[in-house]
């Protein structure tokens, strides 16, 4: 048997643009994607913290140390610039890498750099000490 497991994540990335003309997708800083090991034309979830929206699009690879997260296409209506996003991953895993699978978790500070040190998630109702 095959599971579907959460791959990875950026956590709490700030939407930089939104490109409603474009065919479709996010752009994503290269520095991004091989942080939280995305790759072009991945399947991605897009889950909007501030307007409570979800969707699924593909990664396009924006420019390294940009801190690009470009929302194209119509899921530009459900994504301004500015809000919180978590753009996350998911993978088919054979049962016996269950009990040892580690997904990768990125946290980005307002400016979407890569917030060094931090990789663990902390499930609610906890919270991380500022």
């Amino acid at each position: 048997m095959r599971r579907i497991l959460f791959k990875s994540k950026i956590h709490r990335a700030t939407v930089t643009q939104a490109d409603l003309d474009y065919e479709g997708s996010v752009t994503i800083d290269r520095d991004l994607l091989r942080a939280a090991d995305i790759v072009e034309n991945e399947k991605v979830a897009v889950w909007n913290i501030t307007q409570g929206t979800r969707l699924e699009t593909y990664a396009l690879e924006g420019e390294a140390g940009s801190g690009v997260i470009c929302i194209n296409g119509a899921a530009a209506h459900l994504n301004k610039p500015g809000d919180l996003v978590i753009l996350a991953t998911f993978a088919e895993v054979e049962e016996a890498e269950v009990a040892n699978w580690k997904p990768t978790v990125v946290f980005v500070d307002k400016d979407n750099r890569v917030v060094p040190g931090q990789t663990k998630e902390i499930p609610g109702p906890q919270r991380r000490s500022a």
